[in-house]
């Protein structure tokens, strides 16, 4: 690692682990084929063919098993699906499928992925690698819709932001804290939710169409999973949360409504902004949000939940506090990860501290021109950088855009500038291909709520 994190000099890059095992993979004659598919419950299959060590290497067992285990982990994040297919060692398979079980080491990917997300079990099913099943991916185009008058919105963790939005201008905007993760009354969520869309809905003539993005899996509306309704009961979530934007849809007449989550709408927001595809937007709040519109400029049925997918293979890496999964993007690209590194940096919080509020101080700390605050940055930058590397390995990027409060002010400055030196260094033929961007002001203000309340079309 020519680019180590000043606070973390234990970072395992994913990029560089994945590098230097097709490396080895090559020395030693090329290896074995072994792919991946994600199946979803429509017939959508993504496929990723990589190859594995052979026997021959001394090494072989526990470093296939290290790559295809955390590389199962995060294409499961990005592409989602119910049913896996490993194809190409019966062993290896068997001891994945063995981590997604119940009380497996990955139950909570089990439950999150299967019954929840696609309402069926997860399976982990070994081929041969012939017999995996051919590709078949899917795209949604939504978005870009401005005619009209229409309202858009955002939940996030930390406040929900709602704009009233006519043929594609903004005449009213607003945003709301709310502290959603752990409240277990669903009314919670949605007397804010409707409070938000009336307020909008004061500054328009009609509302013709509904547009929002949250955190979570959508499917055809419905919430499947999400942070958002994290302290719900399971039996509540069912009977009130389950098809709670259904329900708002109705209340509103029935005009065009449509969530999804809110990285897509991101990515959107970016290639809607300056007319580009192949957009990846990470957005560094709460925790990270990560969406994606192809070069096709459509978004996938990808989940791009790489909140939870690892870039760091360090064996004593920080679990995340909601899913247990170690070294995964929440830990890194967010207020958590500044959380995480204050005490590191020299920086003391009460510990009922919020983080926006432990956030505002280390932001505050930077402007003032102190070293451990910039090293908190210098820190989160490379592992950005590190991460964008990892990315680019399965997403075909043209563009980043990089937004949250994370990247704001001489902070996030730092920030990108380190992220882009880890590529230029490490990554070179990265560094001239992929765009960093941060939105303007009018973007950051409006820019999602706008995307937002583009995604359905208006009724005719």
């Amino acid at each position: 690692m020519k680019c180590p994190p000043p606070l973390e000099p234990d970072f395992v890059p994913a990029a560089l682990w994945n590098r230097a095992f097709r490396e080895r993979v090559v020395a030693s004659g090329g290896g074995r084929p072994f792919g991946i598919a994600l199946e979803q419950p429509d017939g959508t299959v993504s496929v990723f063919e990589t190859a594995i060590l052979s026997s021959g290497d001394p090494a072989a067992e526990a470093l296939n098993f290290r790559t295809i285990e955390r590389l199962v982990k995060f294409l499961l994040w990005q592409r989602g699906g119910y049913r896996v297919h490993l194809g190409g060692d019966a062993d290896l398979a068997g001891r994945i499928a063995a981590l997604y079980a119940p009380g497996g080491e990955r139950e909570f990917d089990f439950h999150f992925m299967g019954r929840k997300a696609y309402r069926r079990p997860l399976e982990i099913v070994s081929v041969a690698f012939e017999d995996l099943p051919a590709a078949n991916e899917a795209a949604v185009e939504l978005g870009g819709h401005l005619d009209g008058c229409r309202i858009g919105f955002d939940l996030g963790g930390s406040d929900r932001k709602c704009a009233a939005v006519i043929d594609g201008e903004v005449v009213f905007s607003e945003e709301v804290p709310w502290d959603p993760y752990f409240q277990s009354d669903p009314d919670y969520h949605l007397d804010g939710i409707r409070h938000s869309l009336n307020r909008a809905a004061e500054h328009l003539p009609r509302v013709d169409a509904i547009g929002g993005s949250a955190a979570g899996v959508y499917v055809n509306n419905e919430v499947r999973v999400a942070s958002l309704f994290r302290g719900v009961p399971d039996e509540v979530f069912e009977t009130r949360v389950r098809r709670m934007f259904l329900d708002l849809q109705q209340e509103w007449n029935g005009v065009p409504f449509v969530i999804v989550n809110d990285g897509d709408v991101t990515a959107l927001a970016g290639s809607m902004a300056t007319g580009d595809t192949g957009v990846l937007g990470v957005a560094m709040g709460t925790s990270e949000a990560v969406g994606f519109v192809n070069p096709e400029g459509h978004i996938t049925t990808w989940l791009n939940e790489l909140a939870f997918a690892p870039i760091d293979y360090q064996e004593k890496a920080p679990a995340d506090e909601w899913s247990g999964g170690l070294g995964v993007g929440a830990q890194y690209l967010s207020q958590q990860a500044v959380g995480r590194l204050a005490t590191r940096g020299g920086y003391h919080f009460p510990e009922g501290m919020p983080l926006p509020e432990r956030l505002i101080a280390v932001q505050e700390a930077m402007e003032k021109g102190e070293r451990g605050a910039a090293q908190i940055f210098e820190t989160v930058g490379r592992y950005f950088g590190y991460a964008v590397a990892h990315y680019a390995g399965t997403y075909d990027i043209r563009q980043i855009l990089a937004l949250g409060r994370v990247t704001s002010g001489s902070g996030g400055d730092l920030l990108l500038k380190e992220a882009k030196d880890v590529l230029a260094i490490e990554f070179p033929d990265l560094a001239e291909r992929i765009q960093f961007r941060q939105p303007g002001e009018k973007e950051k203000r409006h820019g999602q709520a706008i995307a937002a309340a583009s995604l359905p079309e208006a009724a005719q």
